[in-house]
This record gives structure tokens, C-alpha cells and sequence, in this order.
């Protein structure tokens, strides 16, 4: 419950809590005057969290941490919009066994955390509610965070900031890049002096020396004051997922045959069916194109007239495609 006493911070870790136990599905987005972004619930749990600044630096941050050896590739990765593509890519790395689920929820964890060390300096967070529906996915659910799961991660955030606060830094933003204004021994400064070139932020430089953030930022805070430092705002790192459906490309003449290879379209919420459809035929000479929503994909499919379509008839979009008369000529499994 709401209390006169609680803080912007507070409440919106109470309304994350009041989401859960509806078991609600949607997006609590949050805000202030500088920063906004949003929880990702699935069912009361938290699929991810989203935030404005630095989206796609933080997701390396955290990937390189935990899964060092992982190199995430979005290649034929069916997209859904209401879904965070990083999650999205933690589901295919758990369902291709190439990172455990310890692994991924660690991620989201890490992600969770950064975002929430922002937002505890903030004392105007407004916060909404976005609701969507969604068929429930029993593996989807395995790889999401329950309230209590997350709840430490408020109260860890709180305590970093409060530690941040405490060391004078309260004035400087992790996520800005300290940038040399002369040339600089790589060894020195305990081996940080190679990061000060305007391509790592501070939380950067945090994770590749293995030191707090609070701790490699106090080290630079006397060389900022000398002016022997500045502190930049730069870039985020490109996006690795495109924000549109994959389209169906036309088929071309197969090398060794020189015919045209047999197309089938593969329809299933789940991108790890299409994935081992595409392992066992493709090598055979066919050609597999993963779609997550048909209706989205209809004029795709219509146009390139796959000679067989998977077709998961549990999803209400299929019962509806199967019945279309321009696929009346076409073979469904």
C-alpha cells in the first residue's frame, strides 16, 4: 500500500509488485524528466526492462559478463513485437543450449539492476500501465523473474546509489565517457588509462576492470577536477535486431539443381520450431521461413506461394489462415 512516506522509487517497486500478483501481462512504463523506459511483464513476471539511454551497451555489458563465450546472432530470428529482441535472443541462446537458463536470468538481472541504479536518484519516477494480451508459452514462463526474484535488485540499486551519493558523485552519470585530454601511459592509472578515449563509459570501464563503478569513478573524479579529464555523452551501440518481421525473399534457382527450391513456410510462436526445421531440411536442398504471425505476413506469403505450410492450428491467427482461399491449393501439416 501507498504511504505518504514513500518515495518516488518505492512506489513504483510497490506497483511492479501490484502488477505481479495480478499475474498481468503488459508493459509498466516508467519516467522522469530525463529518462523514462519499461518493465516487461509476462503473466506477473518480468520477461525484461527497457530503458532509453544506452539500451544495446548495457545488453553487451551484461552478455560479456556472464556469457563470455556467447556470441548472440540475430540470423533467422523470427521477431515479435511484443517481446524486448534481448530477450528474445536469450530464449533462442537458452533453446539452442549454447547459454543455461542460470545464465540468461543472470543477464536480465544485471540489466535490471543498472537500470534501477539510475532511477534511485530520481525523486519525480510517474509510472504507467500498458496492457496486451498474449497466448501463455509454459517455456516462455521458465525464462522470467518472479517478484521476489527481482525485489533484491531494488534493494541493491538503492544501497549503490546511496554509496554513490555518499562518494560526492552524485553530479556525474555513469553512463558518460571519460576522454583524455593528453596522452596517457595505457598502464597507468591501474590499467584504466587505455579506456579513456571516448569509446567507454564509465559503467564500461566498471565491467572490463573488474572494479565498482563507484570505485573507477571516485579514481577519475580528481583528474575531472584538474581538467586533465572530461566527461561525454556518447552513442549507443547499433541495434542488432531489426524492428520489422523478416519478409519472405523470393525463391531462387537452387546451384546444384537448377530448379527452384521448395518453399516451406513455417507458422509457430515458437522460433525454435522453424530453427530445427531449417537445420534438418535446408541441407536437403529446401527452403524454410520462420513466421511468428501469419496475418502480419499474409501478403509475403500470398505473393511466394509456399508449396507447404507448418501450421500450429492451437494459434487463433491460423485457424483463421487455413480457411483463405488463395492457400486452397496448398499442403498443411
Amino acid at each position: 500500500m501507498y504511504t505518504e512516506e514513500s518515495t518516488p522509487y518505492q512506489r513504483l517497486a510497490q506497483e511492479l509488485d501490484r502488477r505481479c500478483q495480478r499475474m498481468a501481462t503488459g508493459d509498466l512504463c516508467f519516467s522522469t524528466h530525463d529518462k523514462q523506459g519499461r518493465f516487461h511483464l509476462f503473466y506477473g513476471r518480468l520477461l525484461y526492462v527497457t530503458g532509453e539511454f544506452h539500451r544495446v551497451r548495457r545488453w553487451k555489458r551484461a552478455v560479456l559478463k556472464y556469457c563470455p563465450d556467447w556470441q548472440p546472432s540475430s540470423a533467422l530470428l523470427s521477431f515479435d513485437q511484443n517481446k524486448p529482441w534481448e530477450y528474445q535472443m536469450l530464449y533462442e541462446g537458452v533453446a539452442r543450449e549454447q547459454i543455461t537458463l542460470t545464465q540468461a536470468k543472470v543477464v536480465i538481472r544485471q540489466v535490471c539492476l543498472e537500470v534501477l541504479f539510475c532511477l534511485a536518484r530520481y525523486t519525480d519516477i510517474s509510472f504507467s500501465w500498458e496492457p496486451y494480451s498474449e497466448e501463455q508459452s509454459q517455456l516462455s514462463l521458465g525464462l522470467t523473474l518472479s517478484f521476489r526474484e527481482i525485489e533484491p535488485i531494488f534493494t541493491k540499486a538503492a544501497q549503490m546509489q546511496q554509496q554513490w551519493q555518499a562518494a560526492g558523485l552524485s553530479s556525474i552519470n555513469p553512463r558518460l565517457s571519460p576522454v583524455s585530454k593528453k596522452k596517457l601511459n595505457p598502464e597507468s592509472l591501474s590499467g584504466m588509462a587505455r579506456y579513456l578515449n571516448g569509446q567507454f563509459t564509465l559503467w564500461d570501464i566498471s565491467l572490463r576492470t573488474g572494479k565498482s563503478v563507484t570505485t573507477i569513478t571516485r579514481a577519475l573524479v580528481p583528474l575531472i577536477k584538474k581538467g586533465v579529464l572530461q566527461l561525454r555523452q556518447i552513442p549507443d551501440l547499433s541495434t542488432p535486431l531489426s524492428a520489422t518481421p523478416p519478409a519472405i525473399s523470393p525463391s531462387k534457382p537452387s546451384p546444384q539443381t537448377g530448379h527452384t527450391p521448395f518453399l516451406i513456410a513455417c507458422i509457430d510462436d515458437s522460433p525454435v520450431i522453424a530453427k530445427s526445421l531449417q537445420k534438418i531440411l535446408e541441407p536437403a536442398g529446401y527452403k524454410v521461413v520462420g513466421i511468428l504471425d501469419p496475418i502480419k505476413a499474409l501478403a509475403e506469403i500470398a505473393e511466394h506461394k509456399p508449396d507447404l505450410i507448418f501450421l500450429d492450428l492451437i494459434m487463433p491467427q491460423c485457424k483463421r489462415l487455413y480457411r483463405v482461399s488463395i492457400f486452397a491449393k496448398c499442403t498443411f501439416i
